[in-house]
């Protein structure tokens, strides 16, 4: 379904996510180089500060309301901490609840995606992995992220995902889907420098990005706020999470970006994801919202 001549309100409405879901981090590390991020960093990660950090973050889930489920992470899967790139969640505007199961581009990280399916099997929704004949990888909300309150889904590709994904998505299941092409290897997902806080605002790394992307953000957001360069690649400021249009869970030290935060009048909650960083995820990277 295209949505390039369609106006945000003639979407339909649907609401946001109330339950996240956060994968323990006990076999987390930095095993392997598969983005620029992890370079140099193989066997640095700190595992104790590493749970510090992941119960920080599971803590103000739980105190902003949230409802939190755990998956326990694998043995051998070090980025099964990064819960937001093995699946898609979805709520249709008839309340179907669903999940489009990934195909991960990393031969390293495959086998995470069967944690995953049976972690929603068992919450009732119906899992659907890509088609069989359709080629390319699909990374889930790392680089397909839904508009808060409507029936938008915005993909990114290039890197870790095909837009032919997208196509076959919208065909087949009806998503509308905004493409967006991504620039710069650091900003490997979309997550990484695209953050929707609510249905007005977006927060972005422009660089990420072609023009006629950010034409398209600009298009569909009343507020576009620019986090800075230094912040956005080096303390991933738009990997940031705002699980309810009003507080905004984000990296420590991106003093600019917080900024321009709370100058939109956000409350901003600052954690350290420090040794996350080291694989090249932050907060955003490390949850997945679901129905």
């Amino acid at each position: 379904m295209s949505v390039t001549d369609v106006p945000l309100d003639a979407l339909p409405a649907i609401p946001r996510p109330g339950r996240v879901l956060l994968t323990t981090p006990e076999h987390f590390e930095v095993a392997y180089v598969i983005n620029p991020h992890m370079a140099g960093n193989i066997g640095d990660v700190d595992q104790t500060r590493a749970r510090t950090q992941w119960e920080a973050l599971r803590d103000v889930y739980e105190r902003l309301g949230v409802e939190v489920s755990t998956l326990e992470g694998a043995s051998g899967l070090p980025d099964m901490v990064f819960c937001a790139n093995q699946t898609l969640p979805y709520l249709t505007p008839g309340g179907e609840r669903g999940a489009v199961l990934s195909r991960m581009h990393a031969p390293q990280r495959k086998a995470e995606v069967d944690h995953y399916a049976e972690f929603f099997q068992a919450q009732g929704y119906e899992t659907h992995g890509l088609d069989p004949d359709l080629p390319g990888d699909f990374e889930g909300m790392g680089d397909a992220i839904w508009h808060p309150g409507r029936y938008l889904l915005w993909g990114g590709y290039g890197y870790r995902t095909d837009r032919a994904v997208y196509e076959r998505l919208s065909d087949k299941m009806g998503f509308p889907v905004v493409p967006l092409a991504l620039t710069d290897p650091e900003f490997y997902h979309l997550d990484t420098c695209f953050c929707p806080l609510d249905e007005d605002t977006v927060l972005i790394y422009p660089g990420a990005f072609q023009e006629d992307g950010l034409e398209e953000i600009r298009s569909r957001f009343v507020r576009v706020l620019e986090a800075p360069e230094d912040e956005s690649r080096e303390l991933f400021a738009c990997n940031a999470h705002s699980p309810d249009g009003q507080h905004v869970i984000i990296q420590q030290g991106c003093t600019v970006t917080n900024g321009l935060l709370r100058e939109a009048g956000y409350e901003v909650i600052e954690l350290d994801t420090s040794e996350y960083l080291k694989s090249g995820g932050s907060v955003f990277c490390m949850k997945v919202m679901f129905w």
